[in-house]
């Protein structure tokens, strides 16, 4: 198993992953960029050419993750969707193809830029996971008791492995 990032030098962060770690990434990186598709946007030619797309919050509750809500108010919330969203989802395509391209098995070295794209990918893939495995603050209590014949086991434990590379990472970044 890996052993986390850590800085390299000039600037760099460098991890070492075995053959399957980089499968895991990768098929969880390709299923997040099937997920973030570029969202519909309006029949006005205009409104495609400016990325404005549709208000309404997204009913997948993994979507509803990765693009919250950001006024209280839906009206408010809505409009600022409408803007923003497309923008968003292009920079989430954007660092997991990043991470899809710079995953390799033996060592990884990352540029500052890669690594910063690597953090908010990671971070989208643990969302992602987290909401469908309906991951709360007691999950880690609850894995540590968890047999590892619990069907569930697997996904709780890539989550948590993912959570310890995320982590590597940002402390290889400090």
């Amino acid at each position: 198993m890996s052993s986390g990032f850590t800085a390299g030098p000039g600037g760099v962060v460098i991890a070492d992953f075995d053959a399957a770690e980089v499968t895991v990434l990768r098929s969880l990186m390709a299923q997040i960029l099937d997920l973030i598709e570029p969202g519909s946007t309006g029949d006005d030619p205009l409104e495609r050419a400016l990325g404005i797309g549709p208000s309404e919050r997204p009913t997948d509750p993994v979507l509803a993750r990765l693009f919250p809500s950001a006024y209280e108010d839906d009206e408010s919330s809505a409009e600022f969707r409408r803007y923003t969203e497309a923008t968003l989802r292009d920079a989430k395509r954007t660092d997991a193809q990043t991470m899809l391209d710079s995953a390799a098995p033996g060592r990884v070295e990352l540029t500052g830029e890669q690594a910063q794209a690597w953090v908010r990918a990671l971070n989208d893939v643990r969302l992602a996971l987290g909401t469908r495995l309906e991951v709360t603050e007691e999950t880690h209590e609850e894995l540590t008791a968890m047999s590892e014949e619990d069907p569930r086991y697997p996904a709780y434990l890539t989550y948590d492995w993912l959570t310890y590379l995320q982590d590597s990472l940002v402390r290889a970044l400090w």
